[in-house]
């Protein structure tokens, strides 16, 4: 089968790329995602991998030359690889392998090879077709495993026996589920055995790696299909297992709580149709996994998990040091909604006051929005008309704290009277005394003693100073 490169934004490229090649007397091939992208008609990405039957290295060295001879070449020995990047293009270039692996390493060892053995250590057949560049026949599909007939059923099969390709490199496991996710394709039967025969193997590959995979996982258009898949192979469990943790029904007396398993993974998937943030998915996957450890059965009131977001904020924290996620501010943003999931619900009542919805704006603070898109995405009845009521409850909150916000000006909440200005008030130095009185500011603001206002505060602050001893100056 031949491939009509004519029309490809790139064709100019992969003349001049061909050329070179013959010229240097070598052998040159796309291969890799390209590949199947075009052949998919998706958006080409913008990165290229290129095969040849000797030095990958000598090859990019040379066509970078010809290209701009001030292009940087970025060469790594180890792998007998190269790259640049040219345009908005990053180019690989790799000589043909094969490769043999250890039991407890995921790092090959080399040697040359030609194209069919590289394409034979490639993780699927989709993945390990190939196009020609070379001039007697430019722009050939060679497809040795019938990756095109797989890429026409939308079906996810391994060249080689699937639990030796997944003994080898147990990451193809986690790129398995993520193109099933992503794709929209089917892990082949034998595929999906060996996936959870060598399961256990995951452990021998760096939670960074596996956190890229599981990032695009979540990133996917439905998450839970991915999710899902990591379930039922058992690589959930081993990664992840807070989340197991949550499967299951309890029975008790006649009564019965939600399986939360499959309640977030829904919950994940409600909250991806309305939003791309991976932080605020990773808050709806991990919104309820404090109620593991606080589930107990009350007789008076049934099933009960009380304190589960305060819990499972703290939680966040050792599962992103373990998976080896950012500890920085997108840790602490996914904590923050972790934290207050359940806030927003308790307010649903006419009698709430203005002090617990200014508590609110001023915890939630920026994120208050994101708050809601997670409490909206939290509403999984199947029941519509509960699905309707929740939700006009969810907008009259919203209005209720647009107006005391209006009124109040909490969000983001910066005091009207600052440190300098009470040591300037009583002549003292900096103490204690200083955060005592805009801790007491900040409180009777929030409980509508005070307004938000400098002049009220200026009040307050004198009284409450000479309470402590203070004298005005």
């Amino acid at each position: 089968m031949n491939i009509n490169l004519t029309q490809n934004k790139n064709l100019k490229l992969f003349k001049l790329i061909s050329e070179v090649a013959e010229k240097n007397n070598q052998t040159v091939f796309i291969v890799g995602g390209y590949v199947r992208d075009l052949l998919m008609k998706r958006k080409a990405p913008t990165d290229i991998d290129f095969v040849t039957e000797s030095n990958g290295m000598d090859l990019a060295k040379a066509v970078a030359n010809e290209l701009n001879p001030k292009l940087k070449v970025s060469i790594f020995k180890n792998y007998g690889t190269a790259m640049f990047k040219y345009d908005d293009l990053d180019l690989e270039f790799v000589g043909a392998r094969k490769e043999s692996y250890s039991e407890d390493s995921r790092k090959p060892s080399v040697e040359i090879g030609t194209l069919e053995d590289d394409q034979k250590r490639r993780d699927f057949t989709i993945n390990a077709m190939a196009i020609s560049l070379n001039k007697e026949n430019f722009g050939e599909l060679i497809d040795p495993f019938n990756g095109m007939d797989d890429l026409k059923n939308r079906n996810l099969r391994t060249p080689l026996e699937p639990s030796q390709t997944y003994s080898d490199d147990p990451l193809r496991m986690m790129r398995a589920i993520r193109f099933a996710s992503t794709l929209n394709f089917k892990i082949e039967e034998n595929s999906l055995k060996s996936i959870k025969s060598e399961a256990e193997r995951i452990k021998i590959v760096s939670l960074e790696r596996i956190m890229v995979e599981f990032n695009k996982i979540m990133l996917s258009e439905k998450p839970s299909v991915g999710l899902k898949l990591m379930e039922e192979t058992g690589l959930m469990q081993l990664i992840i297992p807070e989340l197991t943790a949550l499967k299951g029904i309890e029975e008790v007396e006649g009564q019965t709580h939600k399986d939360n398993f499959w309640h977030t993974l829904e919950v994940v998937d409600n909250i991806s149709k309305n939003t791309e943030n991976l932080w605020l998915r990773w808050a709806a996957l991990l919104h309820d996994i404090g109620k593991a450890p606080t589930k107990k059965f009350d007789k008076k009131i049934g099933w009960t998990f009380h304190g589960h977001e305060f819990l499972g904020s703290k939680m966040v924290k050792n599962l992103f040091y373990r998976l080896k996620l950012p500890l920085g501010n997108d840790m602490k943003y996914v904590q923050k909604l972790v934290k207050l999931s359940s806030r927003p619900i308790a307010l649903i009542d006419d009698g709430t006051s203005d002090s617990a919805l200014r508590r609110l704006l001023f915890d939630a603070g920026e994120d208050l929005e994101d708050l809601f898109i997670l409490n909206k995405a939290d509403i999984t009845t199947k029941n519509s008309s509960k699905q309707a009521k929740f939700k006009k409850n969810f907008e009259y909150v919203a209005i209720k704290i647009k107006e005391v916000e209006e009124k109040d000006q909490v969000r983001n909440f910066q005091p009207p009277i600052s440190g300098e200005e009470i040591m300037e008030m009583f002549n003292i130095k900096p103490g204690r005394e200083i955060g005592i009185l805009k801790e007491k500011v900040k409180e009777a603001i929030l409980e509508g003693e005070i307004g938000n206002d400098k002049e009220e505060a200026r009040k307050f602050v004198i009284r409450e100073g000479e309470s402590l001893g203070l004298i005005l100056q």
